[in-house]
């Protein structure tokens, strides 16, 4: 448990966090929201101790460990990506090395009789259940599958981290955290640089995570997933609501609205007893009854309403010149680099007005053939522009393109041509740009203020030819449901690379699929395309292809290999539920225990039972029971999980 008691945080004369508590359990989910500004990040940061609040205090129960992943963090060269990963076993490993050198010992004495000989058999003893307990056997293995799980290849394990991009190595720390294991996991914007079936894959993991979890993410489906409670900053202090993100949103409508009617009554209130005491200030007859009025308004609790952002980016794009009916053909499209095939023999059509999705897992050529496709990269084969077609490419990373030295006006400002030139200061206001903010430089602003300037100088030239690469990736969920809008209602064609299902939800027609080398074509919208290749997960699609390589269809090999599987499958689903039903009654002796440890410690904070051992030794021996069936637990869950991965 985490006791977040009465934190306050100023910065000058500002107030950002203002006295608030919040109680994190050890199996809650908590995806923590608010606009752009408002303190999440602040919060997890004094959370994880890696900030001090101006006041009050964070208290955790025992020696837990927290694990935390910030947006942005400095990473270190000289180790291989399996390597870096073996560092959050550091304790294990040291563990093992003590283990050796005790044996070593052992195997060099012969003083069998004497104490110092008994004690080197204890102290080993205690070691190698230490070791088995924090899972020291499985270590190599459980760092090889929380790598592949977020999206490595086996073959990436021994490259060096320095030849790995940013988003990469996010993925190598975000494992470290995984594999400790620490009793609460804080993530700040996780999802940014996972494709969809690592955001699956760790969506799995979180959901069935032993321990605490707090989010911050912008992404709706992955809160959903994940999260049972959402606690909200809003203008300093924070409201708890006991359900996920979409659940929120329809409570805090309501919430909203009777906050809003109870505003505007008090303000009512307010106005006339203002006016009151300005009609008989000066009445003599009235004096006691205007310092009345007086004091009851110096007494009242003034209700505060965070207010609407009405001032919502108006994002419209121009209208699309028109353009032939093919926008772009390619024939035998191949691309290398080197020895490295990313993609080979890819023939594709696009057709004005379609809007389709690039998916699939990093590293399978979404962004080169996005490059290629707006001829920024060379490659092999045939690529036919269409008749009049009119590129806008927006780039993964396209907010640090941007001159940091600029302001926001000259960046605008060096794009403009013409009539447009006059409309300047309307354009970046429609972003949310206004005042003195168009003279902010690039430097200072934030991810999301940078991707929405991005966005702007696009509005700036007539495209009927989008290429949007992960546009989504610094945009809070305002921004997004606009450029979503703006993009349903834009009538030229458009290429959207994106892991943010969503997003894409109602705004592709048509999705390509990137694997193995090549793309394959799948009609419909993105929940179309998982449901029908998703299965339990994008991984089980995986197990699929190769449990089927190698046997032809129709064949008699395959008809005889489908019955063994089919056999192996089925004593594979016996194990399965054997476990799954042993993990069930473990669940329930926890729930058990764990109610009766908290009815033992409400008996022991009251002072009468101070002298009562009785109820202190079943406190410690139930306390010790289930850090046994905690354990049990973990052990139980990973088999489920080695069964169902290795499951047919």
């Amino acid at each position: 448990m985490i006791s977040v008691d009465n934190i306050t945080v100023r910065f000058g004369g500002f107030t950002l966090l203002d006295n608030v508590s919040l109680m994190i359990g050890d199996r809650d989910r908590i995806g923590l929201v608010g606009r752009n500004g408002a303190g999440k990040t602040t919060l997890m940061k004094i959370i994880s101790s890696r900030q001090s609040p101006s006041s009050g205090k964070v208290v955790g129960s025992g020696n837990q460990q927290v694990g935390y992943l910030p947006q942005q963090m400095a990473h270190h060269d000289g180790k291989t990506v399996y390597e870096e990963a073996m560092t959050a076993f550091d304790h294990i490993l040291g563990l093992e090395h003590k283990i050796q050198q005790i044996t070593e010992e052992l195997g060099n004495r012969t003083d069998y009789e004497s104490d110092a000989y008994f004690k080197l058999i204890d102290d080993l003893t205690t070691m190698n259940e230490r070791f088995e307990m924090e899972g020291g056997s499985s270590v190599h293995g459980d760092v090889e599958k929380t790598l592949t799980g977020l999206g490595f290849k086996r073959k990436d394990l021994d490259r060096p981290t320095s030849e790995f991009s940013g988003g990469w190595r996010m993925r190598i720390e975000l494992a470290k955290i995984l594999l400790q294991r620490p009793n609460f996991i804080l993530l700040d914007e996780p999802t940014n640089h996972l494709d969809i079936e690592s955001i699956q894959w760790l969506e799995e993991f979180l959901s069935s995570y032993a321990g605490g979890v707090v989010l911050i993410s912008h992404d709706r489906a992955f809160l959903d997933n994940v999260t049972n409670r959402t606690v909200e900053i809003s203008l300093g202090r924070l409201t708890d609501y006991k359900v996920p993100y979409s659940k929120y949103v329809v409570l805090r409508k309501e919430r909203r609205e009777q906050q809003v009617a109870a505003y505007q009554n008090q303000q009512k209130m307010i106005k006339d007893t203002e006016e009151f005491i300005d009609r008989f200030r000066y009445k003599a007859t009235k004096a006691v009854q205007v310092q009345s009025r007086i004091k009851q308004l110096d007494k009242l609790d003034r209700i505060e309403i965070e207010e609407e952002e009405n001032a919502d980016m108006n994002l419209k794009f121009p209208p699309a010149p028109r353009s032939g009916k093919i926008v772009v053909e390619t024939e035998g499209l191949g691309k290398s680099y080197g020895d490295h095939v990313v993609l080979k023999n890819i023939n594709f059509i696009l057709e004005r007005g379609e809007k389709v999705a690039f998916v699939g897992k990093n590293g399978e050529g979404k962004t080169t053939l996005s490059k290629i496709l707006i001829g920024t990269l060379d490659h092999t084969g045939d690529l036919k522009p269409g008749h009049n077609m009119s590129v806008g490419y927006f780039a993964q990373n396209q907010d640090e393109l941007l001159d940091e030295n600029k302001t926001v006006f000259e960046t605008i400002d060096a794009v403009a041509v013409g009539d447009v030139r006059t409309k300047i200061r309307d354009i970046l206001g429609a972003f949310l740009f206004s005042g003195d903010e168009v003279d902010k430089k690039i430097k200072v602003l934030s991810g999301g203020e940078r991707s929405r300037l991005s966005l702007a100088t696009m509005l700036l030239q007539e495209n009927n030819f989008l290429v949007m690469d992960e546009p989504t990736n610094h945009l809070d969920m305002r921004s997004k449901d606009i450029l979503k809008s703006a993009l349903r209602a834009y009538d030229g064609t458009l290429i959207v690379v994106s892991h943010d299902r969503e997003f894409l939800d109602g705004l592709v027609d048509k999705v390509y699929e990137f694997k193995n080398q090549n793309i394959y074509e799948h009609q419909g919208g993105i929940y179309d395309f998982l449901r029908r290749r998703k299965l339990g997960s994008l991984r089980d699609l995986e197990k699929k292809d190769k449990t089927s390589a190698g046997i032809i269809e129709g064949s008699a090999e395959g008809a005889a290999g489908n019955k063994v599987m089919y056999q192996k499958r089925k004593e594979q689903d016996k194990v399965i539920r054997k476990v799954e039903n042993q993990l069930e009654r473990k669940e329930k002796k926890i729930t058990d225990n764990e109610k009766r440890l908290a009815e033992l410690n409400a008996l022991l904070v009251n002072p009468d039972n101070i002298e009562n051992q009785e109820v202190f030794n079943e406190y410690e021996k139930i306390r010790y029971l289930l850090d046994t069936l905690m354990a049990e637990w973990e052990n139980l869950h990973n088999e489920l999980a080695k069964l169902k991965d290795e499951r047919f």
